[in-house]
């Protein structure tokens, strides 16, 4: 059987002809449209790419570029120094330096005149509320050693220093905020120089003071089963009843914690760490510098706190006191009253007697006389 041949009328071949021909114009023209619109943006693709970089770069370092350089630095990385000496290195800036100023110009600088200033506040209600601390018995004119000649010259030689080491250190530690507006940039530059060096030199003399007073004094400084008792009640001070002070040697429980914090942390604490940096010339690094710094603001800042109350104490605080450091002696009821173990042991051992040049009225011999 013969195959008839299948074929389309002339006319339906040339309609299909022309509707490829459409259809491949199309796609040349749209492709044409695609390459000269690539063509164009290509180019623009190149600022694209620096604005997608720089924006990364700007969020990533948030600063300018001179501030990235020197963050840099700060990072450490060593490089060349044609300096020496002890504190000479490669690294430009030590990264330590500004975390050191921000302790010291931050919580100490900031937190410390707040704890100076509530001290003195308390200090001040307790004395409004309370009072001096008199004595109640009434005097019988003996008096009793309390401090002698070589003790008391020793306490004022240390008070002395104490006090300028104070006024001196606090003055540089709080002075850009608290001299500046008095004294103009100029002159409390001037001051701040002469404090620095009268701070430096005088350090050396305060702690040699100190020094001797711990070693004549540590004797008597020892923790008593009577001590105790005496912290329990405060020393008697809020109390005027006279049979409520409690018993104490010739160093009371309160005398002997500012005695202890004096032989630690002010001796090894403030003055070696002075010391350290007195004398750089002995190879100390920076950090230890900067250590011995932040140790050194911090408690030499409490030993001033704690001074205050034995200011106040020693002077207007309990009646006499003051008295047994100027002229050495003490009327017998005071001592009975504050320090009676003391004045029993002066017994015993017969150096309870009439101090020389006072006046006993002959009918109240009392136990002084013995």
């Amino acid at each position: 059987m013969a195959s008839q041949a299948h074929s389309k009328p002339a006319g339906v071949q040339g309609n299909d002809q022309a509707r490829r021909r459409v259809r491949h114009r199309r796609i040349m023209f749209w492709s044409l449209v695609a390459i000269l619109l690539g063509s164009i943006a290509l180019p623009f693709s190149g600022y694209v790419y620096t604005a997608i970089t720089s924006a990364r770069a700007a969020t990533e370092q948030n600063s300018n570029p001179i501030a990235n350089y020197w963050r840099a630095v700060r990072e450490g990385d060593k490089g060349v120094t044609t300096a020496d000496g002890p504190y000479a290195t490669n690294v430009l800036i030590q990264n330590g330096g500004q975390n050191w100023r921000s302790v010291r110009n931050g919580p100490i600088a900031s937190i410390g005149p707040w704890v100076l200033a509530a001290v003195l506040l308390a200090i001040g209600l307790f004395y409004l509320a309370r009072g001096s601390m008199k004595v109640h018995a009434s005097r019988s004119g003996a008096r009793v050693e309390r401090w002698s000649m070589f003790e008391r010259v020793l306490h004022w030689y240390t008070a002395i220093l104490f006090i300028i080491m104070a006024i001196t250190g606090l003055s540089l530690l709080f002075g850009r905020a608290a001299l500046i507006p008095v004294f103009g940039l100029q002159g409390f530059a001037a001051y701040a120089e002469f404090a620095k060096d009268v701070h430096n030199y005088l350090g050396v003399p305060f702690m040699a003071g100190v020094l001797v007073e711990v070693a004549i004094w540590i004797r008597y400084n020892t923790p008593k089963s009577y001590d105790w008792d005496w912290l329990k009640r405060l020393g008697g001070m809020f109390s005027k009843d006279p049979s409520s002070h409690p018993s104490a040697g010739r160093a009371n429980a309160g005398e002997k914690l500012w005695f202890w914090y004096i032989a630690t942390f002010g001796l090894i604490g403030v003055c070696i760490s002075g010391l350290v940096m007195d004398f750089p010339n002995f190879g100390q690094g920076r950090e230890a510098m900067q250590l011995a710094n932040v140790i050194h603001a911090i408690l030499a800042l409490i030993w001033i706190a704690i001074s205050f109350g034995h200011i106040y104490l020693g002077s207007i605080g309990v009646e006499e006191a003051f008295t047994g450091m100027t002229k050495g002696t003490v009327s017998k009821e005071w001592m009975l009253q504050h320090h009676d173990k003391w004045y029993e042991q002066m017994q015993e051992q017969g150096t309870a007697g009439q101090a020389a040049g006072a006046q006993r009225p002959p009918a109240s011999p009392g136990p002084a006389s013995t």
